[in-house]
């Protein structure tokens, strides 16, 4: 079997040489790829294993990031956060030639498109909404110090960064000029509190990255995807988990996503659900909000400025940029609404 990425020896060899004891012959099957990680299940006779590694191509490695991802979740193994065991880690892409993650298999349900949210009463679709707004206060409540992560990112100027981070990412990918996205840029700079929270914060946080229990939707097993997780202002998860909810994000993901279902709770209802859990103020909301779609708005630009350059993405990874003006308009309101 051809598994791009992939060396199945070579994974067996890292894994005896880790220390993992492997019983019969290795078997491995890629689940998930395309612009994402390369995710695959590796299984002997006793055990099964997710292994992680980035694309083969189109590397950002920022975006792609296996220590990061591997540093938080083996920080979080005994924390109030539901992860994966986690395994093994060859930083040095010894065995397959790119950094590679391995974690414990966790057997439960991932809920990615609304076909899958289809299958889920709507007694359990709030039950999971729920849940994953606690999981997340959860993860905002967790001492980076006390987990070891206490310099795991720098979140003094996080907000005011991140303002900067994605104007410049604009100017790398844009397709067209778009007069809304200077002027939201402009206001954002103008905007950032003076003061903010930090926390571990995940950095793409909706239903699709976590893995809920197979019997109870409503009972997150683990969290993954932790590529974007870092030290910084708490309310950015927030504000991402909840802009996330635009119907307008189904293009820059290409298909009907669970999270953008009228199913779900509103972004206003997530929202509140959080402070309510966390404790935390949501003052300065709107620009926190205005920051999120700014940053899908790129993303979105993004995603399209590169299937336009050749990387195979689809006819739908072309439209993805279609939803960049509404984000940005959508971002200019929120910020108008801040103001008053």
């Amino acid at each position: 079997m051809n598994l791009p990425g992939m060396d199945i020896d070579a994974l067996e060899k890292f894994l005896r040489d880790s220390g993992v004891p492997v019983r019969g012959d290795l078997r491995v099957e890629l689940i998930s790829g395309g612009r994402s990680n390369l995710t695959f299940t590796a299984a002997d006779d006793v055990s099964t294993w997710v292994v992680r590694r980035p694309p083969v191509a189109g590397l950002t490695p920022s975006a792609h990031d296996m220590a990061r991802e591997f540093t938080v979740t083996d920080a979080l193994q005994d924390s109030a956060v539901p992860v994966a065991r986690t395994v093994a880690f060859d930083e040095r892409g010894t065995a397959l030639g790119a950094p590679m993650t391995v974690v414990e298999y966790v057997d439960g349900r991932v809920i990615r498109d609304q076909d899958d949210l289809a299958a889920l009463t709507d007694e359990q679709v709030a039950a999971s909404a729920t849940e994953l707004v606690d999981v997340l206060a959860r993860l905002h409540a967790v001492d980076p110090a006390a987990v070891g992560l206490g310099t795991f990112g720098r979140p003094a100027g996080f907000v005011e960064r991140q303002v900067n981070l994605w104007a410049s990412q604009w100017d790398r990918v844009k397709t067209r000029e778009l007069a809304d996205v200077a002027v939201l840029h402009a206001a954002l700079a103008e905007a950032v509190p003076s003061t903010s929270a930090a926390s571990i914060v995940h950095g793409d946080f909706r239903i699709d990255n976590t893995i809920l229990d197979a019997a109870d939707p409503g009972r997150v097993r683990a969290v993954v995807d932790w590529e974007m997780s870092t030290l910084g202002d708490p309310l950015t998860d927030v504000a991402l988990m909840c802009v996330y909810r635009s119907p307008i994000f189904d293009l820059v993901l290409g298909s009907s996503a669970a999270w953008t279902s009228d199913r779900m709770p509103t972004a206003d209802a997530l929202a509140q659900s959080y402070a309510a859990a966390s404790g935390r103020d949501l003052g300065d909301w709107g620009f926190y909000l205005a920051l999120a779609n700014f940053k899908l708005g790129v993303i979105g630009e993004g995603i399209t400025h590169r299937a336009l350059r050749g990387s195979g993405a689809g006819a739908a990874a072309e439209r993805a940029a279609e939803a960049t003006p509404e984000f940005m308009a959508a971002g200019l309101r929120a910020l108008e609404g801040h103001r008053k």
